[in-house]
């Protein structure tokens, strides 16, 4: 059921891998992926379909970041159409695929990886497995 939430064993570090598969709902607006630490979200993966973006973001206590929307390629989310996310910690950033293609890198603002210990997922979508 979405929201889901659901813990990260021993936080995040350089080699961890989160993956989340679902199937976009038909007249989707948008969905999100979060990683947190406490009530910090170190990584806000945010694809939205009315804005054809994927924001990410960081927000530390209590105020969000510089959002980033740039992707080289085009939307890889397609409403009614399923999908894998990895995201992938490295020691400097994240490293998110979509279905086995490179979608982007995003610099860790919240340094503490350790101290993320939770995966939130909510939005338009049909969960279909989460893997921490």
């Amino acid at each position: 059921p979405i929201p889901f939430f659901t813990a990260i064993p021993g936080g995040m570090k350089p080699s961890k891998v989160v993956t989340v598969s679902g199937i976009v709902s038909p007249n989707a607006t948008r969905f999100h992926i979060n990683l947190c630490a406490g009530t910090d979200i170190a990584f806000h993966f945010n694809p939205r379909f009315n804005e054809r973006c994927v924001v990410r973001n960081t927000k530390i206590m209590g105020s969000w970041g510089q959002e980033e929307r740039w992707l080289s390629g085009n939307m890889p989310f397609i409403p009614g159409e399923s999908f894998t996310v990895q995201i992938t910690c490295e020691a400097d950033c994240y490293r998110v695929t979509v279905d086995g293609q490179p979608l982007l890198t995003y610099e860790h603002r919240l340094q503490d990886l350790l101290s993320i210990s939770h995966l939130e997922v909510t939005g338009d979508i049909t969960l279909m497995d989460v893997q921490v």
